[in-house]
């Protein structure tokens, strides 16, 4: 059995935060292990930090302010995600970014936050994991005035089009991709996409519990999706990329490994 890593996990204040321990013992039984452990705003980080510290090597998380939540950010923000961010258990800054199609946080703000956690991952010598939709432009923006100083930077979930995908592996951004691939009806461009990306710039994740891949046979009976089903999407992708499913699966693991310093 091939060994997967699931680079994003939504454990905390998601459905499956009740029942976390099956969904991690369901994911070690299918090789998946570790999780990194999402932190969406500075309360969940540190309640994600709190969760890994009882599974050690099993659990890493991020730390961060998820751009919906940047209306929470604040004079005291940076500080305190300083703070959060010395724990052994985070491995990078993060999720953070630009979303400009929920536009739960006003852009300004979103804008904002996404600068503070950059300096704060470059600061730090963090790597960092983005999120970005519908906002290209402003996120490549802001993101070319912090590359440099980075040490690793990761846009998770990317669903982007060949343009931006070529801007950001032009900036080195590692690319997350997700069971987004398997949606015959909105992931057909990525399915064409995911074909170019540099062996080593590719990392895979479930972005558990959304996203459950729709080509899935038998369909579980959830619709939430699970870290144990990353080995299901690894194979798609590997399929679309016309590689041996083990050597891709081998080539993820190695890649997230080196990413965040595990």
């Amino acid at each position: 059995m091939s060994e997967h890593i699931d680079i994003a996990v939504n454990l905390i204040g998601s459905a499956l935060e009740k029942n976390c321990d099956e969904v991690i013992q369901r994911a070690v039984a299918h090789g998946v292990s570790p999780l990194i452990v999402i932190g969406s705003d500075l309360n969940e980080s540190q309640q994600a930090i709190t969760l890994c510290q009882q599974y050690p090597k099993t659990l890493y998380s991020t730390a961060g302010t998820h751009p919906h939540q940047a209306s929470q950010w604040d004079d005291t923000s940076a500080d305190k995600l300083r703070v959060l961010a010395q724990a052994t258990e985070v491995v990078a800054i993060g999720e953070c970014g630009l979303d400009y199609n929920r536009d739960f946080s006003p852009r300004a703000k979103q804008r904002e936050a996404f600068r503070a956690q950059l300096a704060l991952a470059v600061e730090l010598k963090l790597p960092v994991l983005m999120h970005e939709r519908d906002a290209h432009e402003d996120f490549l923006a802001i993101l070319k005035e912090y590359r440099s100083g980075l040490t690793n930077a990761l846009l998770h979930c990317f669903t982007g089009n060949r343009e931006s995908m070529e801007a950001y592996l032009e900036l080195d951004l590692h690319l997350g991709i997700t069971g987004w691939v398997c949606d015959e009806r909105r992931g057909l461009e990525l399915a064409e996409l995911v074909r170019d990306i540099p062996d080593d710039r590719i990392l895979i994740e479930t972005d558990s519990p959304y996203l459950l891949p729709r080509s899935m046979r038998p369909k579980p009976k959830s619709s939430k999706n699970e870290p144990q089903y990353l080995p299901y999407i690894a194979q798609y992708i590997a399929t679309l990329r016309e590689q041996n499913p083990t050597e891709f699966a081998a080539k993820t693991y190695q890649n997230s490994v080196k990413f965040f310093g595990l």
